[in-house]
């Protein structure tokens, strides 16, 4: 990222219009630069069909943003899963060095998730209070204090304590990232750049475990901490020198606790946001199941080596990206709403899968694997259409709407993912959580939601 902060600013940008029920933004001005965002976009009281759709005058341009500019957005929403992935391979090592259980290993993976959604809930106000820049360049400063303090403990729970800590302080990366995007888009134009952003979350770590192993081998799992130290100073510094302040002081508010409670009573109130909100956290913990549970499941019960599963994780990365890809390509087409109504009834079909192919054993591990990779490559499509669509109900109070889905994807993350674990760690066990997060996904949708409804299609 060598290019200066203003070479990260667009000559026009779309001002937030209304949204459709699709999920469509209609262009009507562009603004002079990146540091002055466009008002914020009210849903519509009425569905639309695609004819009724607003459409961009040909002679307003639409805001592209610059490749490092997304790399940079990707690399802060990264920061969480880095921390976690990264990680990975060096669990069992800290179960033997650390003399706990894996059930108490894996708890220092869902510590940072919890964390992560209670500094959401935080830390999203004051980015609407402060800007975006500001808690950004604090909660990476304090990542790194917290990386370098998990390589010195000397027992687990101090571990795990730690690991909630940085959850919590990581949380700041993740939630100016999705509150500079609102500042920006709605709709389906908020649910491309999003899913762009998974290529670079989706790449980061494919790598992270490999490089994880690799530095556990030869120094040591609390050598994997101090590597995350030193990401997060070379992080912060890219922040400090290329991130723009997309909210300026007029467009703040004044927040103090009442307001910020005020603002999640006003989000908590909408059914259809607080729906959206939740089927980013259970499309995740779909993930994380895999995630926390693979390490166990594929080093232990089927004998992988640590390269062996890299590897394995690395191919799986690579299903994660190509979904958000493909899903990247059809909100062009198609109404963000409409994949989702698609997609959760498919994850759910091929998660039943998975957990038959467990059951019976059939095909053993490279039909098991096959079918995984099959699972996590539906991942992707259902968050970032459900994250765009909740945030383009409330975009001004962009920071706290991003914090409630950030904190809501975590915390349901972290209460799922270690269920594995609690049922025995094999391969049914992370099938059967894999069944359960997609099935409740589904029911949300269907209950919660107009998408299976008469003309429902439309709205969000």
């Amino acid at each position: 990222m060598t290019e200066t902060a203003s070479r990260c600013q667009p000559t026009t940008t779309p001002r937030d219009a209304a949204l459709d029920e699709s999920g469509t933004s209609a262009v009507t001005a562009v603004d002079p630069a990146l540091t002055h965002p466009a008002g914020p976009a009210d849903a519509p009281d009425t569905p639309t069909s695609p004819s009724d759709a607003p459409t961009s005058p040909p002679d307003a341009p639409a805001y592209r943003p610059n490749a490092k500019y997304v790399l940079l957005l990707g690399m802060m929403c990264a920061l969480p899963a880095i921390s976690n992935d990264i990680y990975l391979p060096s669990l069992p090592d800290v179960a033997r060095d650390l003399s706990t259980s894996a059930t108490a290993a894996q708890l220092t993976m869902t510590a940072m998730m919890l964390g992560g959604a209670v500094g959401q809930l935080v830390i999203g106000p004051l980015s609407d209070r402060f800007g975006r820049r500001a808690p950004v360049l604090v909660g990476v400063a304090l990542h790194v204090l917290t990386s370098l303090l998990c390589a010195l403990v000397v027992n687990v729970e101090m571990l795990i304590g730690l690991r909630v800590a940085q959850g919590f302080f990581n949380a700041s990366a993740t939630v100016v990232a999705m509150a500079v995007i609102r500042d920006r888009f709605v709709g389906a134009d908020a649910s491309r750049l999003i899913s762009r952003l998974m290529l670079v979350i989706g790449i980061a770590p494919l790598f992270a475990p490999s490089v994880g192993g690799l530095i556990a081998g030869e120094v040591g799992w609390r050598g994997v901490f101090v590597a995350l130290a030193l990401f997060g100073v070379a992080l912060w510094l890219v922040v400090l020198r290329r991130l723009p302040e997309t909210l300026p002081r007029e467009r703040r508010r004044d927040s103090g606790l009442r307001t910020a409670l005020g603002g999640y009573r006003r989000l908590l109130r909408d059914r259809h946001f607080v729906a959206l909100a939740i089927m980013p956290g259970l499309g995740n913990a779909v993930l994380m199941s895999y995630v926390v549970g693979s390490p166990f499941v594929l080093q232990e019960g089927y004998g992988l080596t640590s390269h062996q599963f890299s590897l394995l994780f690395a191919l799986n990365g690579v299903g994660l990206v190509a979904g958000a890809q493909v899903n990247a390509a059809l909100v062009r087409r198609v109404a963000p709403i409409r994949i989702i109504r698609v997609v959760l009834p498919l994850s759910l079909l091929l998660t039943l899968g998975l957990l038959t192919i467990a059951i019976t054993g059939v095909g053993g591990l490279p039909v098991l694997l096959v079918m995984l990779w099959l699972v996590l490559a539906m991942v992707n499509f259902a968050p970032p259409n459900a994250s765009a669509l909740a945030l383009s109900r409330h975009g001004e109070i962009a920071g706290t709407a991003a914090a409630m889905i950030g904190a809501t994807q975590a915390a349901i993350s972290g209460v799922i993912s270690p269920l594995s674990g609690l049922l025995g760690g094999d391969a049914v066990a992370m099938a059967a959580v894999m069944v359960g997060a997609a099935t409740a996904a589904l029911l949300v949708l269907a209950l919660a939601t107009p998408a299976y409804r008469r003309g429902g299609a439309w709205s969000g």
